[in-house]
């Protein structure tokens, strides 16, 4: 079975690039076809033999602009010959999900979200962008989803991250899909059988729409102690914000080895998130290292953690929202209402292993109903 993979862009390694990781797992023959291909940052994950590219990798710096060349996107994905692969799989947040196929290919789309900038967060992603940015959104957003929504319809069986995605995929594309979450590295997560440590941890890119502001507000105005991991586009702005907090001790240590992250995660009293997310790997990564989360309560952590269980919700975007819930998860957590062995039990069910047998069981599906003639 001759079997290829789709992916939006092999730049930087995400949660994104950790399905693709699987896919190729379970098809290690697979062929990748992509817009852009980053050798030096994504050469030891997936191979350059591997990889097929658009006509995008040959445009000058397309590695690193190639977020603004979205109107030739959708020419690049339909250019890819695919007709001679029995198998299709796409994983799409933007335009890989694009591609053509020929009747008898099982094609089968993993979703991480529709076009957020497209869709639901067009007018956010609007006000932030510079004057140049909006003249192309204004002229070019309608085609966009036009073909969006098009290049929908033509997948066999679509795949959602989270019931959260599934509803925006129904919203958006009138388009049924099964869950099957993404893949979490549990295996090579642990806790480390010592308390917890007397600080919290806020983990992720540090850009506008993560929220970072509100975790370190909140433990700012509290005089808690703060670990940040990550860097982006807001670094020096955050920093700035810190300043403002003379009795919290606010770190901040930029991007950091997988095996340090680990360390701080099975230290930390609790995972801050107040991000919106279609998924959010992070808190189910914590989660396996036996630590709470308290997560905002909108999107898919509401799929991954169990509010009063596994971690707690705040129900406001903001730092007084989250100072209540840290003040209410400290009361809780010192009558020891968190359990380690129930977190990382719950933390266990998204495993990469699962992930795998989930998915060839969809494919497996999918294809015995193309040969029953029902697609």
């Amino acid at each position: 079975m001759k079997v290829a993979i789709v992916h939006d862009w092999l730049t930087n390694y995400g949660g994104a690039e950790r399905v693709v990781e699987q896919l190729l797992q379970i098809y290690p023959d697979a062929d990748i076809y992509t817009l852009v291909y980053d050798k030096k940052k994504m050469g030891t994950v997936f191979p350059p033999e591997k990889v097929h590219t658009s006509f995008v990798q040959k445009i000058p710096f397309s590695i690193k602009l190639y977020t603004k060349f979205l109107s030739f996107m959708p020419k690049a994905f339909e250019s890819f010959d695919l007709t001679s692969y029995n198998v299709v799989i796409a994983s799409s947040s933007s335009c890989a999900k694009g591609v053509i196929t020929s009747p008898d290919t099982t094609f089968l789309a993993y979703i991480h979200t529709p076009m957020r900038y497209a869709w639901d967060l067009y007018f956010d992603y609007f006000k932030r962008s510079g004057k140049l940015t909006k003249f192309f959104m204004k002229r070019q957003m309608g085609h966009i989803r036009q073909w969006d929504y098009i290049s929908s319809q033509r997948i066999d069986a679509l795949i959602a991250n989270s019931s959260y995605i599934k509803r925006r995929i129904k919203k958006f594309w009138n388009r049924d899909s099964q869950v099957i979450f993404p893949p979490v590295n549990t295996e090579n997560l642990c806790p480390n059988g010592k308390p917890a440590e007397n600080f919290y941890i806020a983990f992720s890119r540090l850009v506008p729409y993560k929220r970072m502001d509100i975790a370190i507000s909140a433990c700012g105005e509290l005089g808690k102690n703060l670990i940040v991991i990550g860097s982006g586009s807001q670094e020096k702005k955050l920093k700035e914000l810190a300043k403002n907090y003379k009795t919290a001790n606010i770190q901040f240590l930029g991007r950091i080895s997988d095996d340090e992250v680990k360390s701080y995660l099975q230290r930390c009293r609790a995972l801050l998130f107040c991000a919106e997310e279609d998924f959010g790997i992070i808190p189910v990564e914590a989660q396996a290292c036996g630590r709470p989360v308290i997560a905002y309560k909108k999107g898919g952590v509401l799929e991954t953690v169990k509010d009063g269980i596994t971690g707690l919700f705040f129900e406001e975007q903001t730092a007084s929202s989250l100072k209540a819930a840290i003040e209410k998860f400290e009361m809780l957590d010192n009558e020891g209402q968190f359990k380690t062995d129930e977190i990382v039990k719950h933390a266990q069910t998204f495993s990469a292993e699962r992930f795998r047998i989930q998915i060839k069981n969809a494919i497996y599906t999918l294809q015995a109903k193309k040969e029953r003639g029902i697609f």
